[in-house]
Parts: structure tokens; C-alpha cells; sequence
């Protein structure tokens, strides 16, 4: 691979890395916040909904605007912005300034995902795609793993200042590598690319793809927010058995991500979404009747597995035919999809955990695994409506090839 071409991946890695270790390296130092700010837990937990929040509001419209003004310069934007907010975070004398510089952390961390995911098909070619779409899908998952252990250790060091600083350095050396590698722009008319979005949107396998997407983001969501209380409550984990259990699925995940690219290049996109979703349907299988630690741990593993492949087979199939010009807007809307699946995870099947396990915080062991049961039965319901949207494609495909 040209130096040239490695050195756009590193851009766009690091952009990917960056977006998300912001989201999970504020969380722990959420208890010295509120001891610094002297504010309730509900005051701080803002840090990170800002964050959030932001992302989830602006990310297709940030989009848009890479295909419309140009998605290099806008990377570099965004980029620049996540690494100024990383700094004003970091100077914040009161809980106030720390929330409203997260927003604008925040609004950098979509820049940023939606044009990692939109450029790549201007810095690889098609037949390696594939790999590209995985290799990112592990920097998301390293991000989010490295965020506790990293923040833990700046934390004990430095302060909570500390966490939001690191990101100063980290952002500039992404626009270094992004301003000298990525490939120049080439700017599309609002018009033509507002009409060529809705154009694309009328597709069925797109609109699949993101239905998909958000689906299975909720089910993987469900494993953070039911997750810790059926270790902690269910199996009397300590917090940091508990800790080191939560890190499998992230760990899982950085591993698989890139080789699940590599099948997706060599297999196709359509099967190795279906394989990807036949080891989703296992894992929630086990999951809805696990009983112990290794059991568990084995049931997310298997999970996580299908869902490397599930991502970066169905990120391929949803960016690889989107033409040129409109490849950063629905790269936001992908993002946008899988944001709003976690949300609904979190809420949703939240609510169903909470349903089946009355008074959790005084629940037994078997009231807490009795609700991972009942969550994850959805959440194989929810698997199985994706599996039926992806099936469809496949069995249209073989109509149109059987011979007449």
C-alpha cells in the first residue's frame, strides 16, 4: 500500500478512535466531577449526555455538508474542533463551561464519524472496502474499551483534567495526517446533492441497511445496560470482576473487527451479514438462558463475534454502491441509525429488564437473571426482523438469476 494510502488510513482511524474514546473515557471520572463541581450525579452525568446528544443531533447534517462543501476540509474542521473543545474541557472552571464544551467536543465527534465512514471510498478502492470498513469498526471498539482503563490511569495521575487534555494532541496529530494524505476534495451543488440523498433513500436495501443497523445496535446495547446489574446482582461480582467482565465484548470486538472486513472482501456482503446474524441469534439464544459466570461470558463472546461481522459486512454493502457525492450523507445517516439503536436499546429494552425485575436494587439473583432472560428474548425477536430484512435481497436476487 503507497505511503499516501496508509497514511489517510491512520487519518481516518485515529478519527474513529478519537470519536470514540470521548465517549467512554468521561464516564470515569464522572465521581470526581461531582466532587470537584460539588454537584449530584445527575448534574455530572451531563458531561456525557452533552456528548451524546450532540452526536446524535447533528451527525447527518454533518454529512450533508462534507458532500456539499468538500469532506476533507471538513474532517480537518472537525478534527480541529474536537481537539479546541478537548482543551476548553479541559480548562473549565465551573460544571456549566465543562457541559457546553462537551457539546462542541461533541459536535467534532460527528464530523468526524460521519467522514471516517464517508471517505473511505475516496481513499481505498472497492475491492478493499471491506477490510477498511472492519480495521474502523476496531478503532471504535478499542476506543470505547481503552476509555475506563486509560481515563483510570490519567485519573490517578494527573486528574480529571487530564481526561479531556489528552485529546488536544491526539486531535492535532489526526489533522496533521489528514491535512498532508487525504485526497483533495471535490465539491457537489446543494441541489444535487439534497435530490441525489432522497433519490438514494428510495432504495430498498439502503433503507434495510439502516433498519438493520439500529436494530442490532439495541440488541448490543442491551449487554451495557443489563450487563452489569446481572454480574453485579445476579453473580455478586465486585466492581472490578465486574469491570474486567464488561471489557470482553470491547475486547472481542477489536480483535474480530478486522478479519470480519477481510471475509466480508473474500465472501461477499450478503453472506457474511447473514453469518454475522446467524451468531447474533445464537449468542441472545444463550443469553436468554444462561446461568453463570463462564456461561455468560461465553454466550457474549459468541455475540460479540456476529457482531463484527454483522457491522462490517452491512457498513460495506450501505457505503459501497452510494455514489460518490452523496457518500457523507448517508455515511451520517448510518451513524445516525446506529446512534438511535443504542438509545432505543438503552431505553427500550431497559424498560423490559425493569419490567421483568421489579425493585432492582433489592432484587435476588434469580429475579436479576429471570430479567437478562426476558430481555434478551427480545431482543432474539429483534434479530430476527433484521434476519428477515436481509434475507429478502438474497431471495429477490435468486429469483431474478434462476433461469426461466
Amino acid at each position: 500500500m503507497p505511503s499516501s494510502s496508509r497514511g489517510a488510513l491512520v487519518s481516518l482511524c485515529l478519527s474513529m478512535l478519537l470519536a470514540s474514546l470521548g465517549t467512554s473515557i468521561a464516564n470515569v471520572g464522572l465521581p470526581s466531577l461531582a466532587q470537584a463541581f460539588a454537584a449530584s450525579f445527575n448534574a455530572v452525568q451531563w458531561v456525557v449526555l452533552a456528548y451524546l446528544l450532540a452526536i446524535t443531533a447533528v451527525i447527518v447534517t454533518a454529512g450533508r455538508l462534507g458532500d456539499r462543501w468538500g469532506r476533507r476540509r471538513l474532517l480537518l474542521a472537525g478534527l480541529l474542533l474536537f481537539a479546541v473543545a478537548c482543551g476548553l474541557c479541559g480548562v473549565a472552571p465551573t460544571l456549566h463551561w465543562l457541559v457546553g464544551a462537551r457539546s462542541l467536543q461533541g459536535l467534532g465527534a460527528a464530523v468526524m464519524m460521519a467522514m471516517a465512514l464517508g471517505m473511505v471510498g475516496d481513499t481505498v478502492s472497492k475491492a478493499h472496502t471491506g477490510r477498511v470498513m472492519g480495521l474502523l469498526g476496531t478503532m471504535s471498539a478499542v476506543g470505547t474499551a481503552m476509555g475506563p482503563s486509560v481515563g483510570g490511569v490519567l485519573l490517578a495521575v494527573w486528574g480529571w483534567r487530564a481526561l479531556f487534555l489528552v485529546g488536544v494532541p491526539l486531535g492535532l496529530l489526526a489533522a496533521v495526517f489528514a491535512y498532508r494524505y487525504l485526497p483533495t476534495d471535490r465539491p457537489r451543488t446543494a441541489v444535487a446533492t439534497g435530490l441525489g440523498l432522497r433519490a438514494a433513500l428510495k432504495d430498498g436495501p439502503l433503507r434495510s441497511g439502516l433498519a438493520m443497523s439500529a436494530l442490532i445496535a439495541a440488541v448490543i446495547m442491551a449487554t451495557f445496560v443489563v450487563g452489569p446489574f446481572y454480574l453485579s446482582r445476579g453473580l455478586g461480582l465486585d466492581a472490578a470482576w465486574m469491570g474486567l467482565a464488561m471489557a470482553v465484548g470491547p475486547c472481542v470486538a477489536a480483535v474480530t473487527g478486522i478479519p470480519a472486513g477481510r471475509l466480508t472482501d473474500r465472501l461477499g456482503n450478503q453472506r457474511v451479514i447473514m453469518a454475522g446474524l446467524g451468531l447474533l441469534l445464537c449468542g441472545a439464544l444463550l443469553l436468554s438462558f444462561t446461568s453463570g459466570l463462564l456461561a455468560y461470558l461465553g454466550a457474549l463472546v459468541v455475540l460479540t463475534c456476529g457482531y463484527s461481522l454483522f457491522q462490517a459486512a452491512n457498513n460495506t454493502a450501505v457505503m459501497s454502491d452510494v455514489e460518490p457525492a452523496h457518500r457523507g450523507s448517508v455515511s451520517g445517516l448510518l451513524n445516525l441509525s446506529r446512534n438511535l439503536g443504542l438509545i432505543g436499546g438503552a431505553s427500550a429494552l431497559g424498560a423490559v429488564f425493569a419490567w421483568a425485575t421489579p425493585d432492582v436494587s433489592h432484587a435476588s439473583a434469580q429475579s436479576v437473571a429471570t430479567g437478562l432472560h426476558t430481555t434478551f428474548a427480545v431482543a432474539v425477536a429483534l434479530i430476527l426482523i433484521a434476519s428477515a430484512m436481509a434475507y429478502r435481497p438474497i431471495a429477490a436476487l435468486n429469483r431474478q438469476q434462476k433461469p426461466r
